[in-house]
């Protein structure tokens, strides 16, 4: 891994994920001159276990990123820890480290950051006993006692799938009023022998490093040995709207107009993983960084051959 850069690159990747990390191995086993810049906040850090990515189930995510970034290495590629702070068209991006980096193309793939409720407890259990996604998690939690907190209306179907993993599901409507349930809400609830009890949630439980409960503002606890939310999740734009590309709106936030490779409305500019939509998974972003680093390769030659044909 390289301090410090400065140069001029055929393409620039923001971002050192799953994503950024593809399209670079791709891009860089095309013979193209690419640099990673990547701030090191990974979304699925807190996380000890990846699962659900075939051949890498179990396996850590800082395991998982630092075999990628040895990989990238091997041909070629070049990674800096630093954080991309401003770009202008054509691509100049400035870095945190004071360097500026020019590149033909860019791929970004920042990802998202999520905000957890403020609940007492949470944030210090999530990616243990406090989840978010159950294809993720709910293999290692089956068949316990969850708990699902309500912050949104959405929170209903949250209960509904994690009810696949365990019979004995209690939705805490916390900041959600039970006027907001709507008639067919009630009814799959009940299908699905969710329990619903209202009232705002005033901390988790934990005793001896476990979570055991979920304790209400009026005092009562709930027996509970692992607590589902829904974080909100917030896409880190800011480049893409320096660059005038355009966005859309969704119920997870602002996300960039991409077409199937990622390629924005801005020429020269893709967006791919947790930059371009809030579900992606590892194995999904990976995917979407190979798609654009191979669709940025084949750009890049055609626009070339034409450059050469033109002389």
């Amino acid at each position: 891994m390289t301090e410090t850069h400065s140069g001029t690159y055929e393409v620039a990747v923001v971002g050192g994920g799953a994503a950024g990390l593809s399209a670079a191995l791709v891009l860089g086993r095309s013979r193209r001159r690419t640099l990673v810049v990547d701030a090191g906040e990974p979304r699925n850090a807190p996380a000890a276990h990846l699962q659900g990515y075939l051949t890498r189930d179990g396996m850590s995510p800082a395991g998982f990123l630092a075999r990628g970034r040895e990989e990238i290495a091997r041909y070629g590629v070049e990674l800096v820890r630093d954080r991309v702070v401003d770009v202008t068209g054509g691509f100049a991006l400035t870095l945190a480290g004071g360097a500026t980096v020019r590149a033909r193309r860019l791929v970004i793939a920042a990802g998202l950051k999520d905000e957890l409720p403020a609940v007492p407890g949470v944030a210090e259990r999530f990616g243990r006993d406090v989840l978010h996604c159950p294809y993720c998690h709910g293999w290692e939690v089956r068949d316990q006692a969850f708990g699902v907190l309500a912050t949104t209306p959405l929170s209903v179907h949250q209960a509904l799938m994690v009810s696949q993993w365990s019979k004995d599901v209690t939705l805490f409507l916390h900041t959600v009023a039970e006027s907001e349930l709507t008639d067919e809400d009630r009814r799959r609830l009940a299908a699905a022998g969710v329990a619903v009890v209202p009232g705002e949630v005033a901390g988790l439980v934990v005793e001896e490093d476990r979570l055991t409960g979920v304790r209400l503002a009026d005092g009562t606890t709930h027996p509970r040995e692992a607590v589902f939310v829904a974080p909100r999740a917030i896409p880190r734009t800011g480049l893409l709207e320096k660059l005038g590309a355009e966005l859309r709106e969704t119920p997870f936030g602002a996300y960039p107009v991409v077409d199937p490779t990622g390629l924005t409305t801005v020429p020269g500019v893709w967006a791919v993983g947790n930059a371009a939509g809030f579900g992606e998974q590892v194995v999904n972003a990976a995917s979407a960084g190979y798609r654009a680093g191979a669709t940025v390769n084949g750009e890049l030659l055609m626009a070339d051959l034409d450059a050469d044909a033109r002389v």
